[in-house]
């Protein structure tokens, strides 16, 4: 196949990748939502928890509504000021910013499905309260990657195709430069929601668990967490919103902007490839996207057999299966779309990046996730 011809199965496999992670979060969520939810009782009170979820949500939306339009106002209009930007980085913002939420919103609304059926699950056997409390997990992780792959590859086919692309502009050249900080709005509006809706909802999750304390414990005598307690249900909404739906922001955020990191770095490399010099840029995006397809793999390894089942064994062995999956695919794909060496743009650096150098710092990367894992395990469980 000539360059254009690789370069654009590549380029449009990206969010193709991501649709397939939000096609299983789909079926995932639905598998959840069939599940036994319990006695009335049970989903009297879940019910209190998700509609004073979606409640903190809605009022978080309102305000952040205002800080997103005033600060894409104020991003078009310094896109005006230097060449290498344009006002359609408010645009990027935007689609940022409401994506981050949407992969909140996923997070938290299928956590409060996924918790009360998790009890009623845990009533029949370990292997199903696993299987239903796995799942529901999931759901947010492949909505958190699949958002960020579908969003990120698609905006830079746009970008690309109307910077670079129709005027026949050079990779390593000032428009792909203009592309890629168009880009970076969509990374700075994931990032914003996921500081409001982190620290926002972290500080309502702990005043909430306070409130619920001294309610408890000083007032009422009854011991934390009891079910005679209604400031219990406000912890648990504080939970679902700081912990679940502001970990979403948050990890959409960071998912988007090291992908793009990595990206801006490629622009610097001069690469002679097959796929139009444009290998180093597409490189990152496409791991990532594969990196769902991993995911969705890894997650057939995660179950137990029997009551006496380790459950932390389960998990480990679907998160060790991605990883290696990770790695051996990283090998290849390093291998088919890079060339032996690629130069710097800036030639005052003298040094040339080698292809097996690319694939050597991406499994620094997956030895130093694994062991930020094994570490933390460890001291949890002491």
């Amino acid at each position: 196949m000539g360059n254009l011809q690789w370069g654009d199965i590549v380029l449009y496999s990206i969010p193709a990748l991501g649709l397939l992670g939000i096609l299983f979060m789909a079926i995932k969520s639905a598998w959840v939502t069939k599940q036994d939810a319990g006695d009335e009782n049970m989903q009297e009170l879940a019910g209190y928890i998700a509609k004073g979820a979606m409640a903190f949500l809605k009022a978080e939306w309102k305000v952040l509504a205002y800080f997103v339009v005033i600060a894409g106002a104020l991003l078009a209009w310094s896109g005006t000021l230097v060449e290498t930007s344009s006002p359609i980085i408010a645009i990027s913002f935007i689609i940022g910013a409401v994506l981050s939420a949407l992969a909140g919103y996923i997070g938290m609304n299928i956590a409060t499905k996924a918790n009360v059926r998790t009890t009623q699950a845990a009533r029949t056997s370990l292997a199903q309260a696993l299987k239903v409390s796995f799942t529901g997990g999931s759901v947010m992780g492949l909505g958190v990657a699949g958002l960020a792959v579908i969003g990120l590859g698609s905006l830079f086919i746009l970008l690309y195709t109307i910077y670079v692309k129709s005027v026949g502009a050079s990779v390593n050249g000032v428009e792909m430069e203009k592309a890629l900080e168009v880009l970076a709005g969509f990374s700075l509006g994931a990032e914003s929601i996921a500081l409001f809706a982190r620290v926002g909802g972290g500080i309502y999750t702990k005043a909430a668990d306070v409130g619920a304390d001294l309610v408890g414990k000083v007032e009422a005598g009854i011991p934390e967490d009891d079910v005679r307690n209604p400031a219990t249900i406000a912890d648990n909404v504080g939970d679902n919103v700081g912990d679940v739906a502001g970990m979403g922001a948050d990890l959409f955020g960071s998912y988007v902007a090291t992908i793009l990191a990595t990206m801006v770095l490629g622009r610097e490399l001069i690469s002679k490839d097959d796929f139009g010099g444009i290998a180093p840029i597409l490189l990152p995006m496409l791991i990532a996207g594969l990196g769902i397809v991993f995911s969705i793999i890894g997650m057939m390894f995660v179950r137990v057999k029997d009551e006496m089942g380790n459950v932390q064994n389960a998990l480990n062995l679907g998160n060790w299966s991605s990883i290696i999956l990770t790695a051996v695919a990283s090998f290849f794909i390093v291998n088919w779309m890079l060339p032996e060496t690629m130069s710097w743009t800036d030639s005052a650096r003298g040094v040339e990046v080698t292809r097996m150098g690319v694939f050597w710092a991406i499994m620094v990367g997956l030895v130093v996730g694994a062991l930020m894992s094994i570490i933390t395990e460890y001291y949890t469980a002491m």
